[in-house]
């Protein structure tokens, strides 16, 4: 199964996506990663990337498209992946509609509001990473795990936060409008609990795997 997870940043996009590929046994693909990889490996595409990566300059559409292109001709791919952080816009969209054809895409919704509040109040390990949120974290000021200092990154600061959705709300929301005369894209509620979410969510792609049997 071809999934995309669509939403705004903190609405739960990696978390759902991470859970499905692990329940499916499909890789979960994220452009981040293909970058880092193609880049470590110094292939040609990652030769390229870099160079515009080195001057501080976004990698080109045609780049990551290709990129894209080759991480999921791979046998990992066979049965299907998840895409997480790709397409960001439509030209992108277009450009990966003639390379394979997604048979769901979820578009968690999210208002800007409980956005910003889940991801300002959230804290993180310095040590070890683990994550919290202000409103569980009660008096507690270090990691329950191994004791390290909780801390704010500066992609969790409010002024961080708005300024990511107004980037998400002017390039990547016109998705949504995109997918939405193709019969494959869902909603999804990104203020219910990851498990009630992951029901609701596992129930549709039960649907779309029994109408794509039905379609064969």
């Amino acid at each position: 199964m071809k999934i995309l997870f669509l939403g705004p940043p903190g609405a739960g996009k990696g978390t759902h996506a991470s859970i499905v590929a692990s329940q499916l046994n499909i890789p979960q693909i994220s452009t981040g990663a293909i970058l880092r990889e193609a880049m470590s490996e110094e292939t040609a595409l990652g030769k390229t990337a870099k160079d515009f990566v080195d001057k501080g300059l976004l990698v080109p559409d045609d780049i990551i498209i290709d990129l894209v292109r080759e991480r999921i001709a791979r046998d990992d791919c066979k049965d299907g992946y998840i895409l997480d952080g790709f397409p960001r816009t439509v030209a992108q969209a277009e450009s990966l509609d003639g390379i394979s054809q997604l048979d769901a895409i979820i578009n968690i919704e999210l208002d800007d509001e409980s956005i910003v509040k889940r991801l300002s109040g959230r804290r993180v390990c310095k040590d070890c990473g683990a994550t919290y949120h202000l409103s569980r974290l009660g008096n507690r000021v270090l990691c329950e795990q191994c004791s390290g200092d909780l801390i704010q990154r500066n992609d969790d600061k409010a002024e961080t936060v708005l300024n990511r959705l107004t980037v998400y709300h002017s390039q990547t929301a016109p998705l949504v409008e995109y997918y939405k005369g193709s019969g494959r894209m869902y909603a999804l509620d990104g203020a219910l609990p990851i498990e009630e979410g992951g029901r609701i969510l596992s129930g549709i792609l039960q649907n779309v795997h029994v109408n794509a049997g039905a379609a064969n």
